[in-house]
């Protein structure tokens, strides 16, 4: 039986480096010719985020701190065809990530944690500028702008700080810029990207008080990090 495991590991490993080179070798077999003279074609997106906060402060205080954790997106992709190295893509995508921000000045963990839990619904509209495709490979730049809600915002909330509940607008703006690389398989393309988000406003809701201890010196506080992607077509 064990002779048998090996044997069965050794071919499936054949195999699989006789596909490997068949597909990105020398001479490579060209899969989906065809696929990129579609004007338009649909697909779906799995992947992982790393969100933190560009935070200014307008007062020469102790540095509030954001550590972030890794997020996961799920989402559908539109491509249309504009050009032969050009494409318009909507990527409606779900986007889930907790970022810790750590206020000074307080001793109890109560008051100096809060523990960011955001749930966002994107909305990109993106340029996406592909190079001459080379065998079973194509890379490409991708730019352009989203819009966002975030469905944890708690904007709506009268509570506070204070009253441990951290807010941030509903809607929020974002540019993006990246890169990715489209790798053409037997039956489907597939496609790794990386991306950089930005914000372009200030998310937080200040507190109640205007000399909130937690608001009061924060002069902006934007979303900023990395999406990246497994796309499917």
């Amino acid at each position: 039986m064990r002779k048998f495991i090996i044997l069965i590991i050794i071919i499936a490993g054949y195999q699989t480096k006789a596909q490997f080179k068949g597909t990105f070798g020398k001479d490579p077999i060209i899969h989906l010719e065809n696929f990129d003279k579609q004007r338009i074609h649909w697909g779906y997106f799995l992947g992982f985020n790393s969100l933190d906060f560009k935070i200014d402060q307008n007062t020469p205080s102790e540095e509030i701190l954001a550590n972030n954790s890794i997020g996961f997106n799920v989402g559908l992709v539109g491509d249309l065809c504009l050009y032969e190295f050009l494409n318009l893509r909507f990527e409606p995508g779900l986007y889930y990530t907790q970022r810790d921000l750590t206020f000074p000045g307080f001793e109890e963990k109560v008051d100096y944690l809060r523990q960011v839990k955001s749930t966002y619904i994107f909305f990109p509209l993106l340029l996406k500028f592909s190079s001459v495709r080379t065998g079973n490979v194509r890379p490409y730049l991708v730019g352009g702008f989203s819009t966002a809600l975030n469905l944890s915002s708690n904007s709506k909330s009268t509570d506070d700080n204070s009253n441990n509940r951290f807010r941030m607008i509903q809607w929020t703006n974002f540019y993006e810029v990246g890169l990715g690389i489209d790798l053409y398989l037997e039956y489907f393309k597939f496609s790794p990207s990386i991306r950089g988000v930005f914000s372009l406003n200030d998310e937080l809701i200040r507190d109640n008080d205007p000399n909130s201890p937690w608001t009061s010196s924060v002069e902006s506080m934007k979303t900023r990090g990395i999406f990246i992607n497994f796309t499917f077509h």
